[in-house]
């Protein structure tokens, strides 16, 4: 069976060009994946982590506190300020650069932005009412963001 998969995957990502590090490209996607849904952003989501990587700030994704949170079996479908502390090596605020393996198996189009990412000055993003990322170059930018996503979801 794994031999099974591990072709497969040969299969699918060969087009692609995936060179070098494999784990940390993959790695990159799962990240990629799990922090957006639009195809279309993916790319630019992907230079975002490029840009904070290459500063040396922690990617602070909330998609890795979740899966650490699932790790140790803990996860209530709401991130705690308990999980933000948590020392799993996936915690992503509390650790700078990647995780220590993927946290879900990403799509063509993750893999493709992890290979490709966009290059860009923005350092944040965050979702917003329609579920599409508002990007930023800033924090305090970022965190108008921030604000104007908490006050949409308040009138849902």
């Amino acid at each position: 069976m794994l031999t099974a998969m591990v072709h497969r995957f040969r299969q699918a990502t060969t087009p692609l060009g995936m060179t070098g590090d494999v784990a940390r490209t993959v790695t990159m996607a799962s990240l990629i994946e799990k922090e957006v849904s639009q195809d279309a952003e993916r790319p630019l989501v992907a230079g975002v982590f490029v840009n904070r990587l290459a500063q040396g700030m922690p990617l602070a994704t909330d998609p890795t506190v979740i899966y650490a949170a699932l790790l140790d079996g803990r996860w209530t479908g709401v991130i705690h300020a308990s999980d933000l502390q948590s020392p799993s090596p996936y915690n992503t605020y509390r650790h700078a650069g990647l995780p220590p393996g993927p946290i879900c198996n990403p799509g063509l189009a993750a893999l493709r932005a992890a290979i490709s990412p966009t290059h860009t000055d923005f350092l944040y993003f965050v979702s917003d009412a329609a579920g599409h990322s508002r990007f930023s170059a800033t924090l305090k930018e970022h965190a108008e963001q921030v604000q104007a996503y908490r006050q949409a979801q308040q009138q849902h």
